[in-house]
């Protein structure tokens, strides 16, 4: 912190001024244009909407360097703050982010890593959650002096940058926990019978109880499974959860724990085909197919098949045309996969679950750690950024030693 309370005292010892963003940037939402999922041509160029890349299109309209802030949509995360995307190159933007241009005398780096941290909940609107324009543009920003924001960057982009080289180990795990699993399920040398995916046990689905009944909904604490829960390969719980009522009433199966999922309809299909084990009991929706395996077989033996042969089952299945990307639920159930003996399955399934522990766990390894450092990043981002408004740090003593040794 010592370079950062030099510079405050020598360019704003007696506090900064705010302004409105509009007035520390150019905002480019004149010129963005949406295409309809129809009409794009696949390409190179990233395509943006509120949540980051949606598509890759053959043209672009922007080249430079952006911040793009999420305007309609699921646009706030769950502290309050705005989706914020740091994108450069040749892109498109759809009319669903805010497009943020550098203007002289302001970092644009700065902007990116206030605007995170702005409590923009009391701004949205609508039935579809809006932060609009004229909100957007007014909100405050405390503007200290280009070398303070220059020190403010120095010091957050070392986190991130930390964090990004963790990320980028994470990935190489990854593709190396892939290349195993792919390597002892694809061509196993063990004998093994070839088995329809609908003769591995009973499939079911489920559907969306009434949201207009709210003792559907309410202080639920059922686990109800949507394409948006299946970011994790085994699932610890889920965004909503049900009621009783809505079981009983609402027509919901609960279905037992130790399942496989799948999606069959979701635009994730466009690219991946997400396979979840749940080990707890859970209701779904009509977007996901759910298995039980039969006797004889290991839940997490067909859990790491289908994620082997997910790819070839998305691509091979997937329907053409439609306004949502589905899957051809019955050539899913008639594609083949290899499964031997229990014995087997059970020596393959702890060597794969180890690996998946190292990559995906969030409590072990890399994941933890990445973990940890992005919310050590967000505590020293409140905190210089308050600091640089109020020149009042809220830093404790220890947290200001474990800094200053990082930034040294």
């Amino acid at each position: 912190m010592a370079k950062l309370e030099e510079l405050i005292q020598e360019f704003c010892p007696n506090g900064v001024e705010y302004r409105n963003l509009e007035n520390c940037c150019e905002i480019l939402d004149n010129k963005r244009k949406p295409v309809t999922k129809v009409a794009r041509e696949a390409g190179e160029y990233p395509y943006y909407g509120a949540n980051g890349i949606q598509d890759y299109v053959a043209d672009y309209i922007f080249d430079g360097t952006f911040v793009l802030v999420g305007e309609d949509g699921s646009v706030v995360t769950e502290q309050g703050t705005p989706i914020v995307t740091w994108a450069t190159g040749k892109m498109w933007v759809n009319n669903h982010a805010h497009i943020v241009a550098p203007k002289e005398g302001i970092s644009l780096r700065y902007l990116y890593h206030f605007i995170q941290t702005v409590n923009v909940k009391p701004l949205i609107h609508g039935n579809i959650p809006k932060l609009t324009g004229g909100d957007f543009r007014a909100i405050q920003i405390p503007v200290p002096p280009l070398p303070v924001q220059n020190e403010i960057v120095r010091i957050l982009d070392t986190f991130t940058d930390l964090t990004a080289e963790l990320a980028a180990e994470l990935a190489a795990r990854k593709k190396q926990y892939d290349y195993y699993r792919n390597l002892l399920l694809e061509h196993p040398k063990n004998k093994s019978s070839m088995v329809t995916i609908s003769e591995l046990g009973k499939w079911s689905g489920g559907k969306t109880p009434s949201t207009a009944n709210k003792e559907f909904w309410e202080n639920g604490t059922i686990p109800w499974i949507s394409s948006k829960d299946m970011k994790f390969p085994t699932l610890e719980d889920t965004e909503d959860h049900l009621t009783e009522k809505a079981l009983t009433e609402g027509g919901m199966t609960l279905l037992p724990e130790g399942t496989v999922a799948i999606v069959t309809r979701s635009g994730i299909l466009k690219h991946t085909f997400p396979v979840a084990y749940v080990p707890f009991r859970t209701t779904v929706n009509q977007d996901i197919k759910v298995l039980v395996v039969k006797e004889g077989l290991s839940a997490r033996y067909v859990f790491h098949a289908l994620q082997t042969y997910g790819e070839d089952i998305r691509k091979s299945t997937k329907k053409q045309g439609g306004t949502v990307d589905s899957l051809d639920f019955q050539k899913v159930l008639a594609y083949e996969i290899p499964v031997p003996a229990l014995d087997v399955q059970n020596r393959l399934v702890e060597v794969l679950d180890n690996f998946e522990a190292i990559c995906s766990d969030l409590k072990i390894g890399l994941p933890a750690e990445i973990e940890a450092r992005q919310k050590q990043y967000e505590s020293y981002r409140d905190a210089l950024l308050t600091y640089a408004a109020t020149g009042k740090t809220i830093l404790t003593d220890r947290q200001t030693d474990r800094q200053t040794s990082l930034m040294a």
